[in-house]
Formats: structure tokens, sequence, C-alpha cells
């Protein structure tokens, strides 16, 4: 298939929080997306961004059934690991499902692999449920190992009440 894979812009924003509603849905997740394409603008595009993202993108002639033609995205951002050194952790890849299987998710992953490596990114990490054996059979044929299986490494998340909690744990002066 035809397509491009390229930085996204500030005018991508709204078709990458579509699609973000879309892999929350795929995900059985769509009452968790809090996020606007508003906070995607101010958080990606301002002078020290919290991510960077790839779209990819097909020719008008290859749109969408619904007239789409930025038809995928992955959202990355930079980690630092104490025992190897500069990371790139990838939040999202997501291709449209009348786009699966023509290469571009392997685009996308590829590109954030080679972006990391420019930027010196000895590991490239990302989180996968465990029910998604479509993306855990993909992500393993390219290499990709389960730290969960092999090392036992589990990911855990402070949020809300609890975020706020420890927060106010800290030491004051």
């Amino acid at each position: 298939m035809n397509f491009k894979v390229r930085a996204a812009t500030k005018d991508d924003c709204k078709e990458i929080s579509r699609m973000i509603l879309e892999l929350a849905v795929y995900e059985k997740m769509p009452d968790q997306v809090k996020i606007t394409h508003e906070e995607l603008e101010r958080d990606g595009f301002c002078q020290n961004p919290f991510f960077e993202c790839l779209v990819a993108e097909v020719p008008e002639e290859f749109k969408s059934e619904d007239g789409f033609t930025i038809v995928g995205y992955g959202l990355y951002f930079y980690t630092y690991s104490t025992w190897k050194g500069r990371s790139v952790h990838l939040e999202d890849l997501y291709v449209m499902p009348e786009f699966r299987g023509k290469g571009i998710g392997k685009g996308l992953l590829s590109t954030v692999a080679e972006v990391g490596k420019k930027m010196q990114c000895v590991q490239l990490q990302l989180s996968v449920l465990d029910w998604n054996t479509p993306s855990r059979d993909f992500y393993a044929a390219k290499g990709a190992q389960d730290l969960t299986a092999s090392e036992g490494w589990h990911v855990l998340r402070f949020d809300g009440q609890d975020l706020d909690n420890l927060a106010n744990e800290a030491p004051k002066d």
C-alpha cells in the first residue's frame, strides 16, 4: 500500500485525538479517554514537548471509507533507564482496522525505532494488554521481549486521589 510516515504537526491533533478514542474502544476502555485535541496541541507542540508523534498518511485516492487520509499514529516520549541509559517509550501504536496488514504498523514502529536510535536510545519499551494477542504477536515477531514473562516486571500506576495523597506526603521545607 502507498503510504508515508511523517512527524505529526499541530494540525494533526484532531485526527490523532480521533484515533486515540478508536484505540480506546478497541482496548475496551473508551471511558478512560479524558484528553482533548487542545491538550495534545498544548503538550506535544510547545517549547518542551511531553511527547512526539508520527502519523501514517495515505494519498487521497486511498482514503478511508469515512474520508480520512491520516490512518495511523505512533505516540512516543523519551525516558531514562538507570541500567541502560536513554530509552524511548512507545505509548500508542494504532492503525485503523481497514488499513491493518498493509505494513503501516511496521512502518510506524520502525520509524519510532529509527528516531530513537538517532537520539542514541538503547531500548524501545511499550506496554500491551495481556488479551491483545494480535499486537503481542506482532511485537514478538519483530523481536520484542515480554518482560513480565521473562523478568517478572509489572507496570504500576498512581493516579487520581492516590496520586494526590502521595504528592501531599512530600517533605516540606
